[in-house]
């Protein structure tokens, strides 16, 4: 809460902030287009499959596009940043919290929370939208590839039955998920570093508890995401 708080609370530290969008953004962008490709492609692979017992090969580009921009594209991407930068997070405030870095902050007065957390935070909610965006795009792309391999269908025709059938709903519901997936990481990530003890063993601890807690928490709240955006869509 304090963390979330410190985002509307001068002073406002732009470069911490700055540094930590790089780290999200731009350090996950490559691992986040590259699963995003091939799930698009194995998502086609078997939409064609389902779909040709009832004749409806035609309908891949509607299927895959509405499965990675309402699901997929927002939940694979958010666990693949988890597991990437929320481990890091842990690693290294973990590593500050056992060599009392964390308490000699606090002895000139500074605030933990304001300059390891809140960056974070923010970096997370700023950039994993984004990096969301950049995935649905890059999925679509691949579904498209296979269909024109495999089903020989127009490129044209792919493109106009995905815009005819995202709708701006489609859109927000999975962008929305990612705000609050990216403040989930950003929160577990930090939690887990200031409560390490026990030296080096505590830091490898705490980095596996929070790539499995981001992992499961992930997928727990995106029911109750999705069935949030359902109801007011």
């Amino acid at each position: 809460v304090k963390g979330l708080g410190g985002i509307f609370v001068p002073p406002f530290n732009l470069k911490l902030v700055s540094r930590e969008v790089d780290t999200f953004g731009a350090g996950s962008l490559l691992l986040v287009d590259i699963i995003a490709l091939f799930t698009g492609m194995v998502m086609a692979l078997q939409t064609i499959y389902g779909l040709s017992i009832y004749g409806a090969e035609m309908y891949v580009g509607s299927v895959v596009s509405l499965s990675l921009v309402r699901e997929l594209g927002p939940v694979l991407t958010s666990i693949m940043v988890g597991a990437r930068v929320g481990s890091g997070i842990a690693a290294e405030i973990g590593s500050m919290q056992v060599t009392e870095q964390i308490d000699a902050m606090r002895a000139l007065g500074a605030s933990p929370i304001k300059k390891l957390v809140t960056p974070k935070m923010l970096a997370a909610m700023i950039t994993l939208p984004l990096l969301t965006v950049t995935a649905d795009i890059i999925g679509i792309f691949g579904g498209m590839v296979i269909a024109l391999f495999e089903l020989d269908i127009d490129r044209i025709f792919y493109i106009n039955s995905v815009l005819t059938t995202i709708k701006i709903s489609d859109l927000l519901s999975g962008i929305g998920k990612t705000v609050f997936f990216g403040l989930l990481i950003a929160v577990i990530g930090c939690h887990f570093g200031l409560k390490t003890t026990g030296g080096t063993t505590g830091v490898g601890r705490s980095t596996t508890i929070t790539v499995v807690t981001i992992s499961i928490s992930i997928l727990i709240s995106d029911f109750f995401l999705t069935k949030l955006f359902l109801i007011l869509f």
